[in-house]
């Protein structure tokens, strides 16, 4: 369907407007080193990546139900023997991710500069609401959004209720994100339009193995070719 219809434009934060994921590999791997003495590296991110599906639900996303996963894994993988400093470390670990600097990705900047002067720019994000708003802050973006909206997941409903919120039809509306799976796939079941930017480091949970075939889809390698495409 045609670009020429958009009216709005939202883009997720984590990984499409700066860089996040590369702070949880770094986290994990630094977590399974902690844990040497009870389990194998791959054992560890396995038994990890588990711990933090089973929370999920209870948990939702971001910095500070990851370090809860990560204390419970510990004693957990440990039987309960893990030392005290180990704990401490963790939740040093948590601290040093939640005031680490916003890392901006190339043409950021310039494409929300350039797009806002045409179009209603939203926010659309999953993950701890303060954590959120404090990298919005950090990254100096929030002045190029006319809307903020931070969810606990991201479903058809929650797009189709954005879409209702900004007052348009569902193909005067792009999402622009890193994630095939939150990203892309609901909004393109309600009839609006994707551009999937991929991080080079993405989260199991989000991965989708097989490819995206829409007529309102597109793949692109940075934000700044969007301003080629509208």
């Amino acid at each position: 369907m045609p670009l020429t219809k958009i009216k709005a434009i939202a883009f997720d934060a984590d990984d499409t407007l700066w860089v996040n994921e590369t702070l949880f590999r770094e986290a994990e791997m630094e977590f399974c080193v902690l844990m040497h003495d009870y389990l194998s590296e791959e054992k560890c991110n396995q038994m990890l990546f588990e711990m933090e599906m089973k929370n999920l639900p209870l948990y939702g996303y971001g910095i500070k139900p990851f370090t809860l996963s990560l204390i419970e894994a510990a004693i957990d993988f440990s039987d309960g023997m893990v030392p005290i400093s180990v704990i401490e470390t963790i939740i040093a670990r948590g601290k040093i991710m939640l005031d680490s600097p916003v890392e901006l990705l190339d043409g950021v900047e310039e494409t929300l500069k350039t797009l806002s002067q045409k179009y209603r720019l939203v926010m659309a994000t999953k993950g701890d609401l303060l954590d959120q708003e404090r990298k919005l802050i950090k990254s100096g973006l929030e002045s190029y959004f006319h809307h903020i909206e931070i969810v606990s997941d991201k479903s058809e409903k929650q797009y189709q209720k954005l879409v209702d919120h900004l007052d348009i039809a569902p193909n005067e509306f792009l999402m622009v994100g890193n994630s095939v799976k939150s990203d892309i796939l609901p909004v393109l079941a309600i009839g609006g339009h994707g551009f999937h930017i991929p991080f080079h480091t993405t989260w199991a949970h989000e991965t989708v193995k097989e490819p995206v075939e829409h007529q309102n889809y597109r793949l692109l390698t940075s934000a700044i070719e969007i301003l080629d495409l509208l």
